[in-house]
């Protein structure tokens, strides 16, 4: 009976994972067309896939008007870090913003993540203020709170939730910084500064560095292998390839289009790179865990280390380990499977063999076994809170959402019951 119980927890827990899907901030945001600049400019900044790979998020929506006065005034690379200082990085609806504990609370935003925010910089203060309002602002020292919580857009608890905000929330530096600019970005200093001389050198060398550049202006995200990546075991020795081959093997470390992280994580197909080809197709598979995303060739993986440059439309990444496309160096060889032992018939005797030992009735056989343990019950439960949701929930939800830990933890336990009892 315990075997089958954990044989149904098990298959609940598997058909839970199956059951609860992601939501698509472009769709839910197509419903509200006050917003559609704000969608469009998540779109092209990639923050779309972003907020699309991660399960628990709020986003703090702009109207078009407000939208509008802000890239009027900035360039693309710019209204991407401000509008990912809109990015909560975890759920707010209107019941919760006005249960803060004490009041105010800082909490992170997708800006914090990029690298380039320090101190509180990625940091937005919340703060529940009198008469029912409630403020945002930068969290760094001298802040204000110059924006404030205007209306409850759209929630799926306790996925993503969207709330409108009166105007944008400004962070030192974030606006009045200028924004680099990819086509004048010296790309190879870029590398060499980031631990990457050998890769950079390489790109000189072969000429690739120039197709690198003028892919530039439609898009490019880079790969640059660390310098111990090239002194690790199993790298091939690369003065032994032809020039075609250092060519393909570096252009191979490079994608057409912007694909920034957030990008890289929602990525399910393989990606075709800047050697794919006719003749091969040099492409890249990527697979990640939680925010860590790693590119596989087939020949071997690489994890994507840095972020050197997120400047729309050039994204450059450092990666542990140099890619080896299979074209070029084959497939990485399976595991040899483990042999089982296999025992042998003893030959016949030549002679006549000595008469038996007896064994006596109290002596133990060397072929008994012990019998197994019996497995032990560790269930557990996962309660979850369930508020009521906002008029505009559930039951119009642009993408399905199951809050279902509470339920299924007690028809795990219903059953287990039955089963143990």
């Amino acid at each position: 009976m315990t075997s089958l119980c954990f044989r149904f927890l098990f298959l609940t827990l598997s058909i839970l994972a199956v059951t609860v899907a992601a939501h698509n901030i472009t769709d839910i945001l197509k419903d509200f067309p006050e917003y559609s600049q704000f969608n469009s400019y998540l779109t092209q900044t990639k923050l779309d896939d972003e907020i699309n790979s991660r399960t628990t998020i709020t986003v703090l929506v702009l109207s078009n008007g407000i939208m509008s006065d802000l890239v009027a005034k900035h360039p693309l690379s710019v209204v991407k870090n401000e509008l990912s200082l809109h990015v909560l990085l975890d759920y707010y609806d209107p019941q919760k913003l006005h249960k803060i504990s004490k009041g105010t609370t800082l909490t992170t935003t997708l800006y914090q993540t990029t690298g380039n925010a320090p101190g509180n910089l990625g940091f937005v203060n919340i703060t529940d203020l009198q008469g029912g309002k409630v403020g945002f602002g930068s969290a760094a020292p001298g802040s204000k709170l110059d924006s404030s919580y205007t209306k409850s857009v759209k929630q799926i608890p306790y996925n993503i939730s969207l709330l409108e905000i009166n105007a944008p929330i400004v962070a030192p530096g974030i606006l009045t910084a200028p924004a680099p600019s990819p086509s004048d970005a010296n790309m190879t200093a870029l590398l060499e500064k980031a631990g990457c001389k050998t890769f950079a050198g390489l790109l000189v060398t072969s000429g690739v560095i120039k197709t690198y550049e003028s892919a530039m202006a439609k898009g490019l995200t880079v790969f640059a292998p660390s310098d111990e990546a090239f002194k690790a075991p199993g790298v091939p020795d690369l003065s032994k390839l032809t020039n075609a081959e250092v060519v393909a093997l570096l252009q191979y470390h490079a994608l057409n289009g912007y694909n920034p992280k957030g990008s890289l994580k929602t990525t399910k197909d393989p990606i075709s790179t800047l050697a794919t080809n006719g003749a091969g197709k040099f492409d890249l598979t990527v697979t990640t865990a939680g925010d860590e995303v790693t590119l596989h060739t087939g020949v071997g993986p690489s994890r994507v280390a840095d972020t050197v440059l997120d400047s729309t439309p050039l994204v450059i990444f450092t990666v542990d380990s140099v890619l080896l496309p299979t074209e070029l160096f084959g497939k990485a060889p399976s595991p040899a499977p483990v042999a089982e032992p296999v025992t042998s018939p003893s030959p016949a005797p030549t002679v006549a063999a000595p008469s038996p030992v007896p064994v006596t009735a109290d002596a133990p056989s060397p072929l008994a076994a012990s019998p197994p343990a019996p497995p032990t019950d560790t269930s557990g439960e996962s309660p979850a809170d369930s508020p009521d949701g906002s008029e505009n929930s559930t039951a119009q939800n642009a993408a399905v959402h199951v809050n279902a830990p509470a339920f299924f933890a007690v028809v795990v336990t219903v059953v287990c019951s039955v089963l143990l009892s």
